[in-house]
């Protein structure tokens, strides 16, 4: 008895074979963009509990419009919260890192210039944004433990550099889509429908604009606070969430920058 095979196609086959490598390609490719997927090294982005606690993170800062009025709304609801800065504006605003600290905040690294296109440059230069925001916090007795990259980008280079640097890397879970607070409205209203137990929320501690922006935005920020309470949740630290220091404080060289 006969049996009749059918030729294969040489050009098919080698079609086919190329779709696993396009799409690894593709996941490489839209990785730096995922700020929870942790791809390319392992990225803290929602804490691990298993308890009714979020986390409350802000980026950007600090801003003399922005910082004193957000201190004051988590000082008057007794709400710990994380501080990513960039150390550009440490250098402009020491006083207020300080201040931070002295409220009993947590400090994380957020890189020198919060430029997203230099995650994606040489390592060299990477390291370089990273290690002068160490450099500038160290100066008020402040060494971050917990890295945050700016708009959430990871690339292949950075677990290295981080891990060099004594550095690990946080991103979020819950955010407002606030763009930096150029889009201030339904800020609270995004987050509370969105917030769920283990949540590392992104908000921002930036100038929103002039007085009545910046009086609407702070409002937003209140209603949060008070959502997050109504919903049956508590906002803890950072630390609390993740079982990991975000920084280490020498408070004998904040005393010292202080006289």
């Amino acid at each position: 008895m006969k049996i009749s095979r059918t030729p294969i196609n040489p050009s098919l086959d080698l079609r086919l074979a190329t779709i696993p490598l396009t799409l690894f390609l593709m996941l490489c490719a839209m990785a730096p963009f995922l700020p929870r997927a942790g791809f390319f090294f392992p990225v803290i982005s929602r804490g691990r509990t298993k308890k009714q606690w979020v986390a409350l993170t802000f980026d950007d800062g600090p801003d003399p419009a922005s910082t004193p009025l957000l201190l004051d709304l988590l000082a008057k609801f007794r709400i710990p919260a994380t501080f990513f800065v960039t150390g550009q504006r440490v250098t402009r605003y020491p006083d207020l890192i300080q201040e931070i600290v002295k409220q009993g905040h947590d400090v994380g690294n957020h890189s020198f210039h919060h430029n997203r296109y230099r995650m994606f440059w040489q390592p060299a230069i990477l390291a370089q944004e990273i290690s002068d925001t160490q450099q500038v916090l160290s100066k008020l007795g402040i060494t971050p433990l917990a890295f945050r990259p700016p708009v959430g980008i990871t690339t292949p280079a950075m677990g290295k550099v981080l891990a060099r640097q004594g550095l690990y890397a946080v991103n979020f879970s819950c955010r407002a889509f606030d763009r930096g607070n150029r889009q201030i409205e339904f800020i609270s209203k995004t987050i509370l429908r969105r917030i769920r137990p283990d949540d590392i929320v992104l908000l921002h501690d930036s100038n929103a604009g002039d007085q009545d922006r910046m009086r609407r935005w702070i409002v937003e920020v209140e209603k949060i606070l008070k959502g997050i309470s109504q919903q049956g949740l508590r906002a803890a630290p950072l630390s609390e969430l993740t079982g990991r220091p975000v920084m280490l404080a020498n408070r004998d060289a904040n005393k010292k920058q202080e006289i």
